[in-house]
């Protein structure tokens, strides 16, 4: 079917439109920027909630010198230099402001203002420790949605996007929908329009973090808030604090918007992009990589995991699409709820068996190609086994290196030394990520890819979301693996960034064609 003659749903319905967007300092945010710039020319203006830092106190510097530097927009600042110049000129507004503070912590007035001017509210911020300390995983996943909350209701109930994760699903097991996650373990009153009702539990835990400030203070009390929070999310059924609070955060959010335009994205692992702004870009070392970097740097050999389990990676461009066309149907559809996943589970999946056997296989063949990831050829395979097994080795290798490795260094040997330091970073690693490679679960996104069809078919090739695309052979040792040494480990993520004041329209027009 020819689709040349057809217009975007999404680009109509997000022409002049001025969106509030929080959290472009990080991953997702820089793609979903990227992607308005270069596709959406018509839209009426984007705010960015920056906060300041010691290097740059306001979020205008902060913009200049750490997000329109990033090597994302290499493809406008070589196709289209002047447009690109033009449109962070015009069109990007920078807001000084702290999403964890009341309003933001900016001015009474100015926050009025703000609410004035905007149409939607796409939230990207989040702490995504899954060891935060729970006080602050709180503060940032949770209690912050309220000046979400206010501010959209200031504005007339104009639409959130929250941008939350699969894994709110928590310790669930089986096929995971698109609805409302229901506690693994906690039994929490759930009212009749399906949300739980989360202010008693935020309170109790609130409370246990007064607590252990007045018994702590410094390392030890930061410990202890992180041992917290891991305490509190694993009773209730979470693997991990940030998973918990996110799950905390979208509650909230059903609650206090009933009625309005609210839509939960739930990505899954978020990974390197597909195809744009160019195939393999990534910023910082995700979920799946920590492990694939260990080993390439011969710290770990084997891990827990389960090799015919599904491991759910998404590259992070269709994650922005699924943003913006989620974006375009509150415009159109307002006052609803909508709960979409941006997964590959159901409609492609990977398992964790041919994850490993697709990155191995390019490290063994072209690890030269792969200077900043390997330090040589691996000389040993990577094994996934049994959660139960790791445990057992590991804790008699722990046992033996106790015993030993004092000796052998104080003799000369320093192997020794290295294979304990091995052995606890393999440790660290479990801890942490054990939970995403043994996985009973398989996320669904029948919902977002209805979605899609509805926006049409011209939607569907601009702003695509369908996992079924990705070939994950060749994405995997091609396309993220180059990514990863090209980008993530290369320090290749600033461009220059000069501000011009000169308009060129036209080149706007071309970027969307």
């Amino acid at each position: 079917m020819d689709t040349s003659k057809e217009v975007s749903q999404t680009l109509q319905l997000l022409k002049g439109k001025h969106i509030l967007i929080t959290g472009t300092t990080g991953f997702v945010g820089k793609v979903m920027l990227e992607k308005i710039m270069r596709t959406v020319p018509d839209i009426g203006g984007v705010y960015l909630l920056i906060r300041g830092t010691k290097k740059h106190a306001n979020a205008g510097s902060r913009f200049a010198n750490e997000i329109a530097t990033s090597s994302v927009f290499e493809f406008l600042k070589l196709n289209a230099p002047d447009y690109f110049n033009d449109f962070c000129h015009k069109k990007i507004h920078c807001i000084s402001g702290e999403i964890t503070e009341h309003q933001f912590g900016i001015p009474r007035i100015e926050f009025h203002e703000l609410a004035g001017k905007i149409d939607a509210i796409v939230n990207c911020a989040a702490s995504v420790n899954f060891r935060e300390e729970l006080d602050r995983a709180l503060s940032i996943n949770t209690h912050s949605l309220n000046n979400i909350v206010a501010l959209s209701d200031l504005a007339g109930n104009i639409p959130v996007i929250q941008v939350s994760t699969c894994y709110v699903n928590g310790f669930n097991q089986g096929h995971i929908h698109e609805t409302v996650t229901v506690p693994a373990r906690a039994d929490i009153p759930r009212h009749k329009e399906g949300y739980f009702e989360v202010g008693n539990l935020i309170e109790e835990l609130e409370l246990k973090i007064a607590q252990i400030r007045q018994q702590y203070e410094g390392k030890p009390l930061k410990q202890q808030l992180i041992d917290l929070g891991i305490r509190e999310a694993n009773a209730c059924g979470w693997n991990d604090t940030y998973t918990f609070t996110k799950w905390l955060g979208e509650q909230l959010l059903l609650k206090s918007l009933r009625g309005y335009s609210l839509t939960l994205l739930r990505p899954s692992i978020v990974e390197s992009t597909l195809r744009e702004p160019s195939p393999g870009w990534i910023e910082g070392v995700k979920v799946a990589d920590a492990i694939l970097l260990a080993y390439a740097k011969e710290k770990v050999s084997f891990f827990p995991g389960k090799r015919s389990g599904v491991i759910d990676v998404i590259p992070a461009d269709l994650v922005s699409n699924s943003i913006l066309l989620s974006l375009a149907e509150q415009f159109k559809y307002p006052g609803r709820h909508h709960i979409y996943q941006c997964c590959s589970g159901s409609a492609n999946p990977l398992t964790l068996g041919k994850f490993i056997d697709h990155l191995m296989a390019e490290a063994k063949e072209n690890y030269r190609s792969y200077d900043k990831l390997f330090l040589r050829q691996p000389r040993k395979p990577f094994i996934a086994v049994d959660k139960r097994i790791f445990a057992a080795v590991t804790l008699c290798l722990s046992l033996v290196l106790n015993a030993v490795s004092h000796t052998l260094v104080k003799l000369g040997f320093k192997r020794g030394l290295k294979a304990r330091r091995n052995l606890d970073a393999a440790m660290t690693l479990s801890a942490i990520f054990s939970f995403y490679t043994e996985p009973n679960y398989i996320f669904h996104n029948n919902k977002l890819l209805d979605l899609a069809k509805r926006m049409g078919k011209k939607d569907q090739e601009l702003f695509p979301v369908n996992s079924a695309a990705i070939d994950w052979e060749i994405y995997l040792r091609k396309i993220h693996m180059a990514g990863l040494n090209g980008y993530a480990l290369n320090g290749h993520m600033h461009t220059p960034y000069k501000p011009q004041r000169k308009t060129i329209v036209a080149a706007a027009h071309k970027q969307a064609a």
